[in-house]
């Protein structure tokens, strides 16, 4: 409270103090405003402590760093496999994947990627099916929850039979919206009708031309919004408002000058 005008005492004050404060009332400046940082290291709650908060009190918050104002950052990760997966014939199977390229609020372990935050999530697993067979041969490519085939999200293709010395090839995307709590985890299930039927990896070239690794399977995964009723939610909001403290809500948070000041009424 370094920035507050005076405060009278309750018998009054002088004239010139009583006219200081008159002035800085008609002017439009406030006695209850301050600073917070947010909590970081993935917190989803900062505790406001502040003599002049009240169980009625209504919190308003300016951004005033530039993480406050443009972080508000949604759970997101990639992940990839950078070897081939093969499959037996007919038998559906958890697809490999162990290369973790960028994660926040969620984690990658055993070919499960678990989110930590409930919310609306965008799944986007892509693949390379490759056919060795003189003949064309169908794929397919799912999700699962928790264990679970999620309805509604497998997809069927053809892959076009070897040529010569050439091999067929199908790259293929699954799409699919989740509404997910937190701890639910994502796993990409494959299968195909032959055992030449496999995913493939290739690493980066220099010669005839440059060209980057391809990964066998890529899985996006992103929140689109966070729950309505569990979880976090974009803007601030407070809650457990008590005598001197109350509850800032927010999205994870892992910077560590995530400041807004703010105002209290009442």
């Amino acid at each position: 409270m370094a920035n507050q005008y005076r405060r009278l005492q309750n018998m009054g004050g002088t004239p010139r103090e009583v006219a200081e404060v008159v002035n800085n009332l008609v002017e439009g400046k406030i006695n209850s405003t301050g600073t917070v940082t947010l909590a970081a290291s993935g917190a989803t709650t900062t505790l406001l402590e502040d003599i002049r908060i009240g169980p009625d009190s209504v919190i308003l918050f300016e951004p005033i760093t530039l993480s406050a104002a443009a972080s508000n950052k949604y759970p997101y990760g990639v992940f990839e496999q950078d070897a081939d997966i093969t499959f037996a014939a007919n038998t559906p199977k958890v697809l490999t994947i162990t290369q973790e390229e960028y994660s926040y609020g969620m984690s990658l372990s055993s070919n499960q990627i678990t989110v930590e935050y409930a919310g609306l999530y965008n799944i986007q697993a892509s693949a390379l099916f490759v056919n060795q067979d003189s003949q064309i041969r169908n794929g397919y490519m799912w999700l699962r929850v928790n264990g679970t085939d999620l309805p509604h999200s497998a997809t069927k293709f053809a892959v076009v039979e070897h040529h010569g010395s050439i091999d067929g090839y199908m790259p293929v995307t699954v799409y699919h919206p989740l509404d997910l709590s937190a701890g639910d985890y994502v796993e990409i299930v494959g299968a195909a009708e032959h055992a030449d039927v496999y995913l493939e990896a290739y690493n980066a070239i220099t010669s005839p031309f440059s060209m980057p690794s391809i990964p066998s399977v890529a899985v996006e995964v992103s929140m689109i919004a966070p729950s309505q009723g569990s979880g976090t939610a974009f803007e601030l909001y407070v809650t457990d408002k008590a005598k001197g403290q109350a509850t800032i809500n927010h999205l994870p948070n892992n910077e560590t000058d995530k400041t807004y000041r703010y105002v209290i009424l009442g």
